[in-house]
């Protein structure tokens, strides 16, 4: 986002092949890169929004085919499939997995996108990415994160830095 933009209002720009992601007050949308599978979540304060965490894990880097991860927590009863339920495959595994427990994630059958991870460990949750969501807007807003944990895995080039300014930090798993 621009260091000009206005970051009260929606920002919808040209990303990926969809362009039909909103967002209001209640709930926004989360699409794949191709736009064959989009979801509809809640948003902080209203139920079923759980929290927002970047995460520094091996797993989060490898998956995410970045450096570190930025994610959201919503109850898997509140996640609402709008389109490409069934365009989405798994991948579960526990070996890498801090607590041994299954971890599974799901993709978008056409171009590969990960939608969300769905934990053992965790009954009920959802584990979105940030990068996910159409409303830009939301990426430093209402989605800021409120946790950065693994830092003890943070790339060599980012060691020293002291995190974002109000975000509680763990070298493992938060809470």
């Amino acid at each position: 986002m621009a260091a000009t933009a206005d970051r009260s209002k929606p920002y919808f720009p040209l990303a990926g092949l969809a362009n039909d992601g909103w967002s209001n007050d209640h709930e926004a949308t989360a699409t794949c890169l191709c736009g064959a599978v989009q979801l509809a979540f809640p948003l902080p304060g209203n139920p079923g929004f759980i929290t927002t965490f970047i995460c520094n894990c091996t797993d989060c880097r490898k998956i995410t085919a970045s450096t570190f991860a930025s994610n959201f927590t919503v109850t898997s009863s509140s996640l609402r499939h709008l389109r490409g339920q069934s365009n989405l495959s798994t991948f579960k595994q526990s070996r890498t997995i801090g607590s041994h427990a299954d971890m599974t994630n799901y993709f978008c059958k056409t171009c590969g996108g990960l939608m969300y991870r769905v934990g053992a460990r965790f009954p009920g949750e959802v584990f979105m990415r940030v990068g996910t969501v159409d409303d830009f807007t939301l990426h430093e807003t209402k989605l800021f994160p409120r946790v950065e944990q693994f830092t003890r895995d943070r790339v060599s080039y980012v060691k020293g830095f002291d995190g974002v300014e109000g975000v509680v930090q763990f070298q493992g798993m938060s809470g």
